[in-house]
């Protein structure tokens, strides 16, 4: 029989003899290793976990144009390609403008989305109905619907015209150009203008659409009786000097001649006067938020309301990612895309943040408190083992027993226990972590294939330090006293 068969043989055979206190070791060990695997488990996992928790708490970054104008399409492809595809979740351009709900002559923000990229990046949009899903759909925030009494399934009509900071910046007028203008009238409702200058550049036709406006007074300011006084007069105009207010009217009728004097040349009267779309809700918008205040529409369809194209005001972007490569993304894009500026948002990045590093830190607390128990309770009962076992050691010293092949009996009794007490706490681990992963945040954990070992090789150590004190008892044992019976 070989030296290593003997010393296991040795070693199997005292743990066998002291079962119940072994047992009692073992299971500190496993319980020990079990708490190890689980919560290092959870400890590298939880990034990924509170990451898609924030993620339903929006978008954690944004684009925006670096010159304050609008984002140009392309441009911003190119700006999303230095963010690793697997790392977006969801990225959704918004185009915002002003649209006039026609039949109760109230204004409101229009935002033109793709809905499909809206539920990925913001899944906390509570939507009574459905998102809309063909074109000629519309979602109306809470209290859009509620100010106009809209309902699932109604048809809304709504109009768009080109604001004056929407307008060209040509100021310059010549003959036969077409101008457009807007101010605001009565209840801070726009009032739009469309004119045709003649040779002279004096107005030679015009147009007003008042529909904001009570249409019993300053609706009546878009009639040929109050719109001729413009007609042969040079821009600028004053009101009560140039133009007579209409009775009952004199905020409209101010608002028309703030608007002429406002306008800037557009292409063509098609341009000026904008459009209107009729639309069918699909879905009423619940957040508890500004959203509620808006009117979503698709990107084709803000298209056709405006004539505009591949223009978009913000992207709102969910990254599963650090915070440290947020950062890095961030920078990468400021640096090779001059016309797209990249922004974290600071509320819900430094949050997650945060509660990640707390959370880590609780993790770290939690295990190095449970491995310090566990050292001591096995400490302990090696401690009684070799009280046990006095007699036996100082009969084995008398006999010529060397102090190193009492510690080694020792040490490799802890480390076996260790061992198989690791294996156990490895696997019972990877249970407590899917159970705790499960119960709050809803989804499975990944397994770490090295953590296995790693489980393991601490036990093993955390029960070879266990045993140092026990091992120094042992081999300060007097073989003459213990053969007295001492």
């Amino acid at each position: 029989m070989t030296k290593r068969r003997m010393f296991l043989r040795m070693i199997t055979a005292s743990l066998l003899r002291r079962r119940s206190r072994m047992l009692v070791a073992l299971l500190s060990i496993g319980i020990g290793a079990t708490i190890l695997s689980g919560l290092v488990t959870i400890y590298y996992d939880v990034p990924r976990q509170m990451g898609a928790q924030f993620r339903n708490y929006g978008a954690n970054m944004i684009f925006v144009s670096a010159d304050g104008t609008s984002l140009d399409a392309e441009k911003t492809a190119e700006a999303l390609s230095l963010i690793p595809k697997e790392k977006i979740l969801g990225a959704t351009p918004y185009r915002y403008t002003s649209a006039q709900m026609v039949r109760n002559q109230l204004s409101f923000v229009a935002a033109g989305t793709d809905f499909e990229q809206v539920q990925a990046t913001s899944p906390y949009f509570m939507v009574d109905g459905a998102y809309p899903s063909a074109s000629r759909q519309v979602l109306l925030g809470k209290e859009v619907a509620k100010t106009i009494g809209a309902k699932l399934n109604s048809m809304v009509e709504i109009s768009w015209k080109p604001s004056v900071t929407e307008a060209s910046g040509d100021t310059e007028l010549k003959p036969g150009a077409y101008l457009a203008g807007s101010a605001e009238g009565f209840n801070s409702a726009l009032v739009y203008v469309t004119l045709k200058l003649g040779d002279d550049l004096s107005i030679a036709e015009m147009t007003v659409n008042a529909d904001s406006q009570t249409a019993e007074f300053g609706g009546r300011c878009a009639e040929e009786s109050f719109t001729k006084q413009f007609i042969g007069k040079l821009i600028p105009l004053t009101a009560g000097t140039d133009v007579d207010a209409m009775t009952g009217a004199t905020v409209t009728s101010q608002a028309v001649v703030d608007a002429v004097n406002k306008a800037r040349p557009t292409e063509n009267a098609q341009a000026a006067t904008g459009n209107s779309l009729s639309l069918q809700v699909t879905g009423i918008l619940d957040t508890g938020g500004d959203e509620e205040q808006y009117i979503f529409l698709s990107l084709s369809d803000m298209e056709a309301l405006t004539g505009e194209q591949d223009r978009f005001d913000v992207m709102e972007l969910s990254v599963s990612a650090s915070a440290e490569e947020l950062e890095e993304y961030v920078s990468q894009i400021t640096d090779k895309s001059g016309s797209v500026s990249a922004r974290l948002v600071k509320r819900v990045t430094r949050s997650e943040a945060a509660v990640l590093t707390k959370l880590q830190s609780l993790v770290f607390l939690v295990t190095a408190v449970v491995l310090l128990l566990t050292m001591i309770c096995v400490s302990t009962t090696m401690m009684a083992v070799v009280t046990e076992r006095r007699k036996e050691i100082g009969l084995r010293k008398a006999l010529g027993a060397s102090d190193s092949s009492i510690r080694l009996e020792f040490l490799g009794e802890g480390i076996f226990l260790g061992a198989l007490g690791g294996l156990l706490g490895s696997v019972l681990g990877f249970g407590f972590a899917q159970v705790v992963s499960v119960n709050v945040f809803g989804s499975s954990i990944q397994f770490q294939p090295l953590l296995l070992p790693l489980t393991v090789a601490v036990s093993m150590l955390i029960a070879a330090l266990s045993c140092m004190l026990p091992i120094k008892r042992a081999v300060q044992i007097d073989p003459a006293l213990v053969l007295k019976g001492e």
